[in-house]
């Protein structure tokens, strides 16, 4: 992640934003309005901008930039309010305090549509709030529980797909826990699943937990939730926690450098 912290881009080491402890999760936003493409070396000077626009508005009072992290379109993640900080751009003091918020470097006109890179980075930064800022799974748009536009069209698609990251495919939790969980006969009722049940096959055989035509390929068979069990292990894991049926987080180490887990 090509990280730049609050100090480097010109604002105090530290935020005033009140503390948070955790959040349900992320919601993703965009300017709402015109933003014009430019070179990376003009980004800094307009989070600087933004936040100074933001302690001007009386209206809303703000104690900071609004959001806690800010992506810009060559993917740099801008540390805003940052981890465990409660967000002041989600509508109200609730949504501010069940979700942090990112905000990519897009416009209303302009520069409207993400680039690979920006999406890599919000992808970034959902992370690196689950793991500095104790953020829970959902990815959410700033329009989900408020009357808004934001993050625009193509965004919000990309928000509604799970965020994934650009240029490596998906595996659903949603998918391969019901495989894990049903017989196979209830399995083949959703062939959609099988392209996320045969990728977390593909990463098992190349961990050398799962045998390489030893298993039903796109179905959660037997011998695919023994090799899964195993990787779980094999991670830390022990007793129920073991037990074959796949988490966001034995999941995810499983699928680094192969795939993005999605809900």
């Amino acid at each position: 992640m090509r990280f730049v912290r609050r100090a480097d881009w010109g604002a105090p080491a530290t935020s005033a934003a009140a503390y948070i402890a955790s959040t349900r999760g992320v919601k993703v936003h965009y300017l709402g309005a015109p933003y014009t493409s430019r070179a990376h070396s003009r980004c800094a000077a307009y989070v600087r901008t933004l936040r100074a626009a933001h302690l001007a508005n009386p209206r809303e009072n703000y104690s900071d930039i609004a959001y806690n992290l800010l992506v810009c379109e060559h993917g740099y993640v801008f540390e805003g309010r940052g981890a465990h900080r409660r967000t002041g751009a989600n509508g109200n003091f609730t949504l501010n305090s069940n979700h942090y918020a990112v905000c990519a470097l897009l416009g209303d006109e302009g520069l409207t549509k993400p680039t690979d890179a920006q999406l890599g980075g919000i992808r970034d930064a959902i992370e690196y709030l689950r793991d500095k800022g104790d953020a829970g799974d959902e990815i959410l748009g700033h329009r989900d529980g408020y009357a808004t536009a934001c993050p625009g069209p193509d965004l919000y698609a990309w928000v509604k797909k799970g965020a994934p990251r650009p240029g490596r495919p998906t595996v659903s939790l949603t998918a391969v826990v019901y495989g894990a969980t049903h017989r196979a006969a209830d399995e083949r009722k959703h062939p959609q699943y099988a392209d996320d049940v045969a990728r977390v096959q593909d990463a098992l055989v190349a961990r050398k937990r799962l045998a390489a035509g030893g298993f039903t390929r796109g179905i959660f068979d037997p011998q695919t939730k023994t090799a899964y069990a195993a990787e779980q292990r094999s991670q830390g894991y022990s007793g129920a926690d073991a037990d074959g049926v796949p988490g966001r987080t034995s999941l995810t180490s499983l699928g680094d450098g192969r795939f993005t887990v999605t809900t």
